[in-house]
């Protein structure tokens, strides 16, 4: 696929990895909507802001009928509330699933008939190296991206008829507001969109960002020694 011959549909747009994938398309020649709670809050010249709350079935609706033509769709948007799946607060909890889970479907669904007819296109889902760990403070989100991942795998097979290419995005941090307050190595998430662009046109299902994303799918194999050793 040639991105610049592609429209694409970005949630979360106005803000971290999202804004730095709207501004990439744009710049590779892209027509581009950006999908945000508040759609005037997306300020990258050149996107069309759509209001967009994933987690609301209506709103998703609506921005697929007011978004024509869209062969991409990357599935951004996220939420972080820290809670623990032990003593964590339920509706917390909740929103992990429906942002993650709930949010990346409904989008998916609502689109994949566009796709169709636009050649089958593609859907990136941005993961995380956390969709195969979890920690203590992660334990939530860590649950809705491994979800998250299941359905990814899930969308592949499903939407394989009709020529639409799904792909993961593994990444640990990246340097964006959702992971200010954490002390560890960070990512740019320009380079991170740069590359994960690359990979789509390349025909990629699977995009490991990082070498974090690359030593724990490595991991994955050895069960939980590897992936835990204090634990094992």
């Amino acid at each position: 696929m040639k991105i610049g011959e592609m429209t694409a549909f970005v949630t979360g747009a106005n803000r971290g990895l999202g804004k730095h994938f709207a501004e990439q398309l744009v710049s590779r020649g892209a027509k581009v909507y950006g999908g945000a709670r508040n759609p005037a809050s997306i300020d990258v010249p050149g996107v069309i802001p759509v209001e967009l709350d994933v987690t609301d079935p209506e709103s998703v609706t609506a921005a697929a009928k007011a978004a024509t033509g869209v062969s991409l769709v990357i599935n951004n948007a996220g939420s972080f509330t820290g809670a623990s799946v032990t003593d964590g607060s339920l509706e917390d909890i909740r929103l992990e699933m429906e942002t993650h889970y709930f949010g990346t479907l409904e989008v998916s669904r609502a689109f994949a008939p566009q796709l169709a007819e636009n050649g089958g296109g593609a859907i990136l889902n941005v993961l995380s190296v956390l969709s195969w760990l979890t920690y203590p403070g992660f334990s939530a989100y860590s649950a809705a991206k491994s979800a998250q991942w299941s359905l990814t795998s899930a969308l592949r097979n499903e939407l394989a008829a009709q020529g639409t290419q799904v792909a993961a995005l593994h990444v640990g941090f990246m340097d964006t507001d959702m992971t200010s307050s954490i002390d560890a190595p960070k990512s740019d998430p320009a380079a991170i969109a740069a590359l994960s662009l690359d990979a789509l046109e390349e025909g990629a299902v699977e995009i490991l960002a990082d070498e974090g994303a690359r030593t724990t799918l490595a991991n994955l194999s050895g069960g939980v020694a590897s992936l835990y050793p204090p634990a094992a």
